[in-house]
């Protein structure tokens, strides 16, 4: 847990209430020609190694089997919301997340299956990120990171102490560690190979893949904070508009 400190210093730094979201069409992306660099390599990455693996997986195992390991790997996800939940002062999800966790643990033995969703306790992610925006973190630049793709400056530190103080990675040791790890790895090529039509649209197909991936992470991740994105005040407008991988929301917006 040697994370916390850095926890409790993020949190006593961060002002008070929620970070204002930046208007839809804003970009500060102050270090593009580095962010280019990283894409580049993210994209080599994806060509070469992940995008055949996650084929031959995907082609290889059955779709119940990898469901299972999703499920899985969802699951060891579960602690790392619930601290986040608690540090968020958000106690009801916290309990929601808990119990999620008790039931896919126990009755979906060990997180293989996922009957915590049929009983109403549906999946409700967040992360340190999250954390540090309600505390009054700005968002800062946008990043690129290589392997983990597309950030910001909140959500690169955010990544890092959810990394560092996950309770499913801190208290389980080696050989259960190995098991935590590669169903993590194992998941990451199967959500390649299920959106694989998407990605290759984005990295591939479109025009300025790099600008095309940055509009959609921004727009994401700020509906996720709470919104409205680009005007839309309603769920259903602003997933529509998101869901479309070949509009690009910021084509006419001025890049810091």
């Amino acid at each position: 847990m040697a994370g916390l400190p850095g926890v409790a210093l993020a949190l006593m730094l961060a002002a008070c209430g929620p970070a204002a979201l930046p208007p839809g069409d804003t970009i500060i992306d102050a270090d593009e020609a580095q962010n280019r660099e990283v894409h580049r390599f993210n994209v080599a990455l994806d060509r070469s190694f992940v995008r055949p693996v996650a084929q031959g997986y995907g082609t290889a195992v059955p779709g119940p089997i990898r469901q299972g390991v999703d499920n899985f790997a969802s699951n060891l996800a579960q602690p790392s919301y619930v601290l986040n939940n608690i540090l968020q002062v958000r106690l009801g999800q916290a309990t929601h997340n808990t119990l999620r966790f008790l039931v896919n643990s126990t009755i979906g033995i060990g997180g293989l299956f996922d009957p915590a969703t049929a009983l109403g306790l549906e999946a409700r992610e967040t992360d340190f990120g999250e954390t540090l925006h309600i505390y009054g973190a700005p968002e800062g630049d946008f990043v690129m990171l290589p392997v983990f793709g597309p950030s910001t400056t909140r959500d690169t530190m955010g990544l890092v102490v959810d990394m560092a103080t996950n309770p499913a990675s801190v208290f389980v040791s080696a050989p259960q560690s190995r098991y935590v790890s590669g169903s993590r790895v194992l998941d990451v090529f199967g959500e390649r190979y299920d959106n694989r039509n998407v990605i290759d649209g984005v990295l591939y197909d479109s025009a300025d893949g790099y600008a095309q991936l940055r509009s959609l992470y921004l727009q994401n991740r700020r509906f996720q904070l709470g919104g409205p994105v680009l005007g839309f005040d309603g769920l259903d407008g602003a997933a529509t508009d998101a869901a479309d991988i070949y509009t690009d929301p910021y084509a006419d917006a001025p890049v810091q």
